[in-house]
């Protein structure tokens, strides 16, 4: 099979021929039709500190994809060869505390696809069962290789109750653009998203009906003014990884505040304690998905008619896959979505 492998230690990735994986008895071998392109996957590209420390060269990379079941392991006895799917790229043990009570997500001993042991970037991939989300008619495998960052943005969207609520997102990638439609689905009253990279703003104006703010250019006070609202932001989707744009979030919230962190910010950010204490801020930090309940959740929503479908900006070949990483390099794109049938 074709992959595309993390093969030197330096920029880029390469294409390689290896072995189609040979399946445990709980594992289904899936043949891959869509991938997209992650952030991680473009940290790994350019072997910066994190990755050179957590990838193993050789790793086949990637972890977000669509595709349907050619084989069943044999103590698979619910799921169907043939069946489309995507997948939970978080691979977790049975036995911490946190698995034994239900909480996958939080399970220390987790290991990534793509990033720990090989992953989607190829044209079949080995998965164990228990991983597998069955994909509905409704749902094309395009969105399908998405779900996974989808599932980034309402886990972190859906922390908090939103109904009626004014929402501020700060970061305006894929993920903050998706988390703004998930809180408008859900009923939020004013949702608006800052950058500083006008591109990224046009694109969430273009997925959902958003206020999008280019803060190197507005002044966030005078739009909450503009909104009619007396305090501030209830709840805050923190997306950027910028520690000026927490400092911003901060200052917006009203008292007693909620805020999502998925971004990280890098390094050890400074952060002014007294404002968030002598604000009465609750801060949660965000890590992958629920598992399995955002799944359930993303999937509901979709089919109840969210749309993020614009949110893909760009579709290649998968030998044109260092087009796709350009496009993802160039802080333009939105979601890059490789195709594996072509």
């Amino acid at each position: 099979m074709k992959c595309l492998v993390k093969a030197r230690a330096e920029k880029g990735l390469w294409m390689e021929t290896r072995p189609i994986p040979k399946i445990g008895a709980d594992e289904v071998l899936i043949r891959v039709n869509k991938t997209g392109i992650c952030g991680t996957d473009v940290h790994i590209w350019n072997w910066d500190e994190w990755s050179s420390k957590t990838v193993p060269v050789g790793l086949i990379t990637g972890h977000e994809f669509a595709g349907e079941i050619v084989e069943l392991g044999r103590n698979v006895d619910d799921l169907q060869v043939g069946q489309r799917c995507s997948g939970e790229g978080h691979l977790i043990s049975k036995h911490s505390r946190q698995s034994r009570s239900g909480k996958f997500h939080l399970d220390p001993a987790t290991k990534g696809i793509g990033v720990n042991v090989d992953g989607a970037f190829a044209e079949y991939l080995a998965l164990p069962a228990f991983n597998v989300v069955p994909l509905p008619d409704a749902i094309p495998d395009e969105i399908g290789a998405i779900l996974d960052p989808l599932g980034n943005a309402v886990h972190t969207a859906l922390s908090f109750d939103l109904i009626g609520e004014d929402v501020l997102i700060t970061g305006a990638g894929p993920i903050g653009i998706m988390a703004a439609a998930v809180a408008q689905h859900v009923g939020a009253r004013h949702v608006v998203i800052t950058d500083v990279n006008q591109a990224r703003l046009d694109l969430a104006s273009a997925v959902t009906e958003v206020v999008a703010v280019n803060v190197a250019e507005q002044d966030l006070k005078g739009v909450i003014d503009g909104l009619g609202m007396k305090q501030g932001f209830d709840v805050g989707l923190e997306m950027s990884g910028n520690a000026a744009a927490f400092d911003q979030m901060v200052e917006a919230m009203v008292m007693g505040g909620r805020i999502a962190m998925l971004g990280i910010p890098p390094g050890k950010a400074q952060v002014d304690w007294s404002r968030i204490v002598f604000k009465a801020l609750t801060i949660k930090g965000v890590y992958g998905r629920e598992i399995f309940e955002t799944w359930y959740k993303m999937i509901a929503m979709l089919e109840d008619d969210l749309d993020i479908g614009k949110v893909i900006t760009h579709r290649f070949a998968v030998d044109d896959f260092e087009q796709g990483f350009d496009a993802m390099l160039s802080g333009n794109s939105g979601k890059v979505v490789l195709d594996w049938r072509s």
